[in-house]
């Protein structure tokens, strides 16, 4: 299979949410449009330190992140970002890996969007369809 690219849109969570509570006008809200290397072998977004420190993500902690051929390497793990690729959405923290050139969308933001990679057409398509739907088992709680 070749590669898979996605054009999303990485937003910093934190101005969102206070454009949402009238903090910051909307056009405040740090944003950039990119295009990713979706990479099902990674389990999390990989940003560059440069596009860090474009969002102004803080640093939430430091530790070690296995990269290619099993190298561990120091990495930093940013506040929360939302992702966004056409109508679908999730937020998760980004991973800063030293040397990063690629932004790398990984499994976690993957499935937090319902999507998944069609090896024939190799693009992102959605895991049920054009629309996001949630189910949910109906549980009733234990009778006491």
């Amino acid at each position: 299979m070749g590669m898979v690219y996605a054009d999303i849109t990485i937003q910093n969570n934190t101005d969102s949410e206070n454009a949402g509570r009238g903090l910051i006008k909307t056009d405040e809200v740090r944003r950039v449009d990119v295009t990713a290397v979706v990479d099902t072998g990674a389990m999390n977004l990989v940003i560059p330190e440069e596009l860090r420190l474009k969002l102004g993500l803080s640093v939430k902690k430091e530790r070690m992140a296995h990269i290619t051929y099993g190298q561990r390497v120091p990495c930093k793990e940013t506040e929360a970002v939302e992702v966004q690729w056409k109508n679908r959405s999730t937020v998760v923290p980004a991973v800063v890996i030293p040397g990063a050139e690629a932004i790398l969308l990984g499994a976690i933001p993957l499935e937090g969007m319902d999507l998944m990679v069609d090896p024939v057409h190799q693009e992102l398509v959605g895991i049920h369809g054009d629309e996001i739907e949630f189910y949910a088992l109906e549980v009733s709680s234990p009778t006491m």
